[in-house]
């Protein structure tokens, strides 16, 4: 029986020993394939993106470059933070506690950037449907490379700070050794609410209202002189009408940002303190990760040099020489 016992506990040796995570074979089987195979397809499709858009001249923009950056989160996403959950599914934390902070440290770092991303994001497409006479002078691809790397440096600073407890003292919040817990105080997880979820979403929110508002009323003018049009307005209706469809397709990706993220920042809405446990495979954590996934997979439905792209990509065509000046536009 002590033996038995002993077999069970991460640490045998300790008192303070956590219990071995079980659960029963089949559930087992079917929660690794599944969240394995949400991983490898997160990261196949961004990897796909992050080439696309590396490799093709034509996807050299400003927003481009910006999904860019979304797409290399989402990638991490699923090439550190799934594969991390999916082993320790069944399994005690053997790397230590720093390491355990490290991880937490990186996923929220991850998150964040995602976010200030997104926001990025959304201001592009507010400038280039509202002030298109202005945008190729206000948005450039070193002002668009300046941002990402100033969201990523300010995720990085920001999370420190709000972790700075758990680095001072790694394991704080582990109940026993074996395990790998950050629970996030109701001040901080506040904290984290306002400047992670609701500032980005109310400034997503309030500038696609505003796309709505200028698309309307264009939309009206060009009826109400729909007889007088010439060709070069025609021009511009095609590229306004591009502009318009990228808008509706990063306006999708933050409806599924919110559809993710809301469960996770539920405890916070009624003022309890937020735990996350790597060892366990939390509906919330995977569903505000699976947003990773979702991500690419949107782009391939709205995105026709996606689409494109991927398909030169998967047949090596982008080895011959002169492939990046391909059309995929």
């Amino acid at each position: 029986m002590e033996t038995l016992r002993g077999a069970d506990l991460c640490f045998p040796q300790l008192n303070s020993s956590c219990e071995t995570p079980t659960h029963p074979h089949a559930e087992t089987m079917l929660i690794y394939s599944l969240l394995s195979s949400i991983s490898l397809i997160t990261v196949t499709l961004n990897l796909l993106v992050i080439i696309s858009i590396s490799h093709f001249r034509q996807l050299h923009s400003p927003t481009n470059l910006l999904i860019l950056s979304l797409a290399v989160s989402d990638l991490l996403v699923g090439l550190l933070l799934m594969p991390v959950e999916i082993i320790y599914i069944e399994a005690c934390w053997f790397l230590g506690d720093i390491l355990c902070t490290l991880y937490y440290l990186v996923d929220y770092i991850i998150t964040s950037a995602s976010v200030a991303n997104m926001v990025l994001i959304s201001v592009d497409r507010y400038i280039a449907i509202c002030d298109p006479l202005h945008y190729t002078t206000k948005v450039t691809k070193r002002r668009a490379q300046n941002c990402v790397w100033l969201c990523w440096i300010w995720s990085f600073i920001y999370r420190i700070v709000l972790l700075h407890d758990h680095l001072e003292k790694p394991g704080r919040s582990n109940s026993c050794s074996g395990e790998c817990v950050v629970v996030i105080n109701y001040s901080a997880g506040l904290v984290d609410l306002v400047f992670t979820f609701i500032v980005p979403i109310l400034v997503i929110i309030v500038l696609y209202l505003k796309v709505f508002v200028v698309v309307v009323s264009q939309a009206r003018a060009m009826r109400s002189h729909v007889a007088a049009a010439t060709t070069r307005r025609s021009g511009a209706l095609t590229v306004k009408k591009k502009e318009m469809k990228a808008a509706r397709t990063l306006g999708f990706v933050i409806v599924v940002f919110l559809f993710c993220f809301c469960p996770y920042y539920y405890p916070t809405l009624v003022g309890e303190d937020t735990s996350i446990d790597a060892s366990s495979a939390a509906f919330e954590i995977w569903l505000a990760h699976f947003n990773s996934c979702l991500n690419p997979v949107i782009y391939a439905f709205f995105y026709p040099w996606f689409r494109k792209s991927m398909k030169l990509i998967l047949t090596l065509q982008i080895l011959k020489p002169g492939s990046s000046d391909a059309n995929v536009l």
